[in-house]
């Protein structure tokens, strides 16, 4: 490994920082003293090879799993320190979390799937409900507010799945393969509503994606390979080795 390639040892500035992560499943490691930082209103982007440990990542990143070894700071808090009321109190707040299929709840309509973290946060449903709606129409799908997932089709469930994240305006959002169930004119979509909300309100993402055209709406690009962050992918062939296995 290059010492050119690794992120900057300083995590200073940072919204996010994350140093020396590790974590096994098993005898699998899926990070191996893995780096990087994360800055406010920034669109960063994560690609590798599936199986190169993104997900794992973005879930430690996001205090989802706790690392075996290294820290990950938000702020003045290390997450890692952190109980789990503080941990699902961030993820109710400060953070939003997208995964490839969405995951909504699909007993709830859309409405009242965007609208749950406001209600979990103890704000009255009316006013929850009015914000959701609003955001609804900000990813383009207030027409679903009274469906439920089972008949959206999945470019609108993704946004849905947006609208949620993004409710409680929080600080960074985690989106791990966003577009990764999604035809390539509904990806479109949705990386160009989440790249525009995103920039509109000053949240960083973490993208998580195999797609060199998703991490092309990313303002920087790191490339994970063995379980650590490099700045850019290794070489070509490395990089079509990724597009292959999407």
């Amino acid at each position: 490994m290059n010492a050119r390639d690794e992120e900057p040892s300083s995590g200073a500035g940072a919204l996010i920082s994350a140093r020396g992560l590790r974590k096994s499943y098993g005898r699998t490691e899926a990070l191996r003293g893995a780096s990087l930082d994360l800055h406010e209103g920034e669109i960063l982007a994560v690609t590798g090879t599936s199986g190169s440990g993104k997900s794992t990542l973005l879930h430690c990143l996001s205090g989802i799993t706790r690392p075996d070894d290294g820290v990950v700071a938000y702020g003045k808090e290390k997450l890692s320190l952190l109980p789990e009321q503080r941990l699902s109190e961030l993820r109710r707040s400060d953070f939003g979390v997208v995964f490839q299929f969405g995951q909504l709840i699909p007993e709830l309509t859309a409405l009242d799937n965007v609208a749950l973290p406001l209600l979990l946060a103890g704000i009255r449903r009316d006013r929850a409900n009015q914000r959701a709606g609003e955001w609804l129409e900000c990813f383009g799908v207030r027409g679903q507010a009274d469906i439920r997932p089972g008949g959206m089709s999945g470019g609108q469930a993704q946004r849905v799945a947006l609208a949620r994240a993004l409710v409680t305006e929080p600080k960074a959002v985690f989106a791990d393969e966003p577009t990764g169930a999604l035809d390539s004119l509904a990806g479109e979509q949705v990386m160009t509503a989440l790249v525009h909300t995103a920039r509109e309100s000053a949240t960083a993402v973490l993208l998580i994606t195999h797609d060199a055209q998703v991490a092309a709406y990313a303002d920087r690009e790191v490339w994970l390979r063995d379980g650590v962050v490099h700045s850019a992918p290794a070489d070509v062939s490395d990089r079509e080795a990724a597009r292959r296995e999407g």
